[in-house]
């Protein structure tokens, strides 16, 4: 699987299908390895914000055969497709898709979360797509989701002890970081995905809490150093995924 986004209308994992035809942005490897990732055993409560095709809510869903999933999604068409997806799989009745922007859905009161995900959008300096859906997705700025309002959001709406994942690149999860500390969360752990051993990193998945600490780091190579072969780290962070592995 290419570290970019897959064009294909469809991506079959082992437990479930994700039709992505209506959705701006398609499945990708970094979103894979966030929701293979995030700590969510204990959690009984799960959102995914801006979850496009219904990507990390499934895989929460599969991780954690008790929890609650939410998943917030602005853009209709990608909310309507994610909805369907969900109720394809084997979780519709744990996962709940709701239209509406992070302000509209807040405005709703719900009840705290235990874990919040999230893949935001993060190109703040390039250059905006002329596809309206494209650039809501991929780009902060004032009429898109920004890292205030996220970071604010989940400061009103964890739990004490809850937890927020988030995964940017390395420069925009830096201006996160100063973000969320405003809102009062801190980064605890950090994962750096890169593509071989020693190569710069690519993205940023870190785990928020109320707690300021050091936070713990460590990396994840994709493929071996001097072949295209997923290193022995990767394949069984996704075995449960892929159908590859």
């Amino acid at each position: 699987m290419p570290y970019a986004r897959l064009a294909n209308s469809y991506f079959r994992f082992k437990h479930f299908t994700i039709e992505q035809d209506r959705c701006a942005m398609k499945v990708c490897t970094d979103a894979c390895v966030l929701g293979a990732t995030a700590e969510l055993a204990e959690a009984s409560r799960i959102l995914d914000i801006g979850t496009g095709t219904g990507l990390l809510a499934l895989m929460a869903a599969q991780r954690n055969p008790t929890a609650l999933i939410e998943a917030v999604e602005l853009e209709p068409e990608a909310a309507e497709q994610a909805r369907a997806n969900a109720g394809r799989s084997p979780w519709p009745d744990r996962v709940r898709i709701h239209p509406l922007s992070l302000a509209d859905y807040a405005a709703t009161l719900p009840l705290p979360f235990d874990h919040i995900l999230c893949n935001p959008p993060f190109f703040r300096a390039s250059l905006r797509s002329p596809d309206a859906a494209r650039t809501t997705a991929r780009h902060t700025a004032a009429d898109t989701l920004s890292f205030g309002e996220l970071a604010g959001f989940a400061a009103q709406f964890l739990t004490a002890a809850g937890k927020l994942t988030v995964l940017l690149p390395p420069p925009e999860m830096q201006h996160f970081e100063r973000e969320a500390a405003r809102a009062g969360l801190y980064p605890e752990a950090r994962l750096v995905v890169c593509h071989r051993p020693g190569s710069k990193p690519l993205r940023h998945i870190s785990r928020f809490s109320r707690q300021a600490k050091t936070a713990q780091q460590c990396t994840l190579p994709m493929h071996e150093a001097t072949s295209e072969a997923y290193t022995p780290e990767f394949r069984a962070l996704l075995q449960d995924f892929y159908l590859a592995f």
